[in-house]
């Protein structure tokens, strides 16, 4: 017995978009990095990058739970003295909605080469615009969504 192994050359990518509207942010991002990891398909290998691209739309809407919202603080470091900046959540979801989501989706998927490329296949977007419309995206089917 042989194991398969697919050959991405040969594999065919879809687009999926996921309306954020009153989503909580850590269910969401979750859904998401499963279909960019394409564990939602039969032929998925670790080893492999074979997931969909996801749309995100309505980041800006998003919800915590709890006190998240003033709690939460998200850390940036310039390299200079001085240079450490520290944000709370609702600070970051007024200036950009987006940078929350990516974040939270980046966190999900490997910490490796394999991780950065698949997170390349992400586009989020604060409103319910974006510019994918040549690509046919398709609504997440009801099988991929949790509740």
């Amino acid at each position: 017995m042989k194991t398969a192994v697919p050959k991405i050359e040969e594999h065919e990518r879809k687009w999926f978009v996921i309306d954020a509207q009153n989503q909580i942010l850590g269910r969401l991002a979750s859904q998401a990095a499963v279909i960019l990891r394409g564990k939602h398909k039969p032929e998925f290998t670790p080893h492999l990058d074979v997931g969909d691209h996801v749309i995100i739309i309505n980041a800006a809407e998003i919800r915590v739970s709890g006190n998240k919202q003033d709690q939460k603080v998200y850390t940036r470091y310039s390299g200079y003295p001085g240079g450490l900046r520290v944000d709370n959540l609702r600070e970051i979801l007024m200036k950009k909605p987006e940078r929350v989501v990516l974040h939270a989706v980046k966190g999900m998927l490997p910490k490796n080469k394999l991780g950065r490329e698949m997170i390349k296949k992400l586009k989020v977007y604060a409103g319910p615009e974006h510019p994918h419309m040549a690509q046919k995206p398709e609504a997440l089917p009801e099988y991929l969504r949790r509740v």
